[in-house]
């Protein structure tokens, strides 16, 4: 919440607490539970906010009844052309392994980018909701979902004034030869190789307002990310998710999935910005109506429509 609060603040960005629960098996109206449900929740709001931090925002409170919480978020974020998920994910490894967890759920099919983040971990919102990011990584590896995180990263960065570190690993063994050799060899290393494009994956123009670093290791991704960010105090890293890979591989756990699960830091899953769209199917209706009449403050403010290929803009960014 405190994350969310700060981004909100600083992007001059509306603002969504989102609270999912269960239908319930009841005989109650559900508009005079969910409207109940909304107000027992902003009471718990302000037990652990300070009502000071909502001045000037734009903001309301949200209750959807859903027995999928994932989808609901997710459905939510598409439908109100959300442009961030914040949430917090519990470390559970071993569970999270075989069944998934939410976060992880989520960061598969959101509309937009998702910041996860664990309660042990190093934290850049200070008192004050004051941003004190220094250090943002971004996990490399010359794909499309790479680009994407380098982009969110790269507005992060001039926002804050933020050093950039770019962290491309290549897969174990695959260097077969020393930096420095005696004799030339016949041609270019798989290091230098990786090297060289790095230099070339970020504008000259950015070298001007941000302090970059490249670096190129050899190994398993996630293991290289995890070492790289404990090692530098990372604040922030941002990775990919991989489409087909992020999802298939979940039962033993892809890259973003164990990087989420073990990072000493927020991790911010970068994803395309999906235009809203009108939902077809009955239960999508069903939820949107629950959140429309669950509603209680409306913001009359602009909803605006991404393609694939933006990211965020001061003043453009919404938060969940």
């Amino acid at each position: 919440m405190r994350y969310a609060l700060a981004l909100s603040r600083t992007h001059e960005a509306e603002l969504s607490f989102l609270y999912c629960d269960p239908r319930p098996d009841t005989g109650n109206s559900e508009d005079k539970l969910g409207i109940r449900r909304a107000e027992s929740l902003r009471s718990a709001l302000f037990e652990h906010l300070d009502p000071s931090d909502l001045h000037g925002l734009r903001w309301r409170l949200l209750v959807v009844l859903a027995n999928d919480i994932g989808e609901a978020i997710t459905h939510h974020a598409q439908a109100e052309a959300t442009d961030l998920i914040v949430m917090r994910s519990r470390r559970r490894p071993h569970r999270a392994a075989l069944l998934g967890s939410t976060a992880e759920s989520v960061s598969r099919s959101a509309p937009c980018p998702v910041l996860v983040m664990h309660n042990d971990e190093r934290e850049w919102v200070r008192e004050g909701l004051h941003i004190d990011l220094k250090r943002v990584l971004v996990a490399y590896d010359f794909s499309d979902y790479s680009e994407l995180a380098l982009k969110y990263a790269l507005s992060l960065a001039q926002e804050h004034q933020t050093e950039l570190h770019l962290l491309h690993v290549l897969p174990p063994r695959s260097v077969n030869e020393p930096e420095i050799a005696w004799y030339p060899s016949k041609g270019e290393s798989a290091y230098h190789t990786a090297a060289q494009r790095m230099q070339r994956v970020v504008p000259a123009e950015v070298h001007l307002w941000c302090n970059i670093k490249t670096v190129v290791s050899e190994g398993h991704p996630y293991r290289e990310i995890l070492n790289y960010a404990e090692m530098n105090e990372i604040d922030l890293i941002s990775v990919g998710a991989h489409g087909a890979g992020f999802g298939m591989r979940a039962l033993f756990g892809s890259n973003v999935d164990r990087v989420l699960r073990q990072a000493p830091c927020p991790v911010l899953v970068a994803r395309p910005l999906r235009p809203s769209v009108v939902m077809r199917n009955e239960e999508s209706k069903d939820l949107l109506s629950e959140r429309a009449d669950s509603r209680l403050y409306p913001s009359g403010g602009r909803v605006s429509e991404f393609d694939d290929s933006r990211v965020w803009l001061r003043g453009q960014l919404r938060t969940t």
